[in-house]
């Protein structure tokens, strides 16, 4: 289990490398890893999120920090929100969706062509991830019961 965690370290600190490379040759020099992952979740589908949403798909206990990362984003004018009620709804401005776009434009060319051309399928790729997803879940009960003890 050391060996692959050690493996999830290095992977952890290369995607977040990536992330910032690729949204800065996108032209959104400004933002970090958290940023960019709430951007994009909140740009996924085209659907408005709330705090609550984002924190949930990403797994993110601390709302806080991803609080921040709204406001970051907010600022930059790549969201809009909109109140109703209590509840703050979360939506990619015009320039936000613009920026998500020239992202997957360069993810497709550096990324995903190579990963492809390595001999990498969809299917594999697939099982790999639903691994992760497997294995976040044990992390996630692991940590509950350090909790109590």
């Amino acid at each position: 289990m050391s060996e692959f965690e050690y493996g999830m370290i290095i992977a952890h600190n290369a995607f977040n490398r990536w992330m910032q490379r690729c949204m800065a040759a996108a032209g959104g020099a400004d933002l970090g890893p958290l940023d960019i992952l709430v951007l994009h979740h909140v740009n996924h589908r085209g659907r408005e999120k709330r705090l609550s949403d984002i924190c949930f798909l990403l797994n993110i206990e601390d709302m806080h920090t991803v609080n921040y990362a709204l406001r970051k984003l907010l600022k930059a004018e790549l969201l809009i929100s909109e109140k109703r009620g209590k509840e703050v709804f979360y939506s990619t401005s015009e320039s936000g969706r613009q920026l998500c776009d020239r992202y997957r434009e360069i993810r497709e060319q550096c990324l995903l062509e190579p990963v492809l051309q390595g001999g990498n399928d969809g299917e594999q790729l697939r099982a790999v991830a639903s691994f992760l997803r497997t294995l976040s879940g044990h992390y996630d009960q692991a940590s509950r019961a350090a909790a109590s003890l």
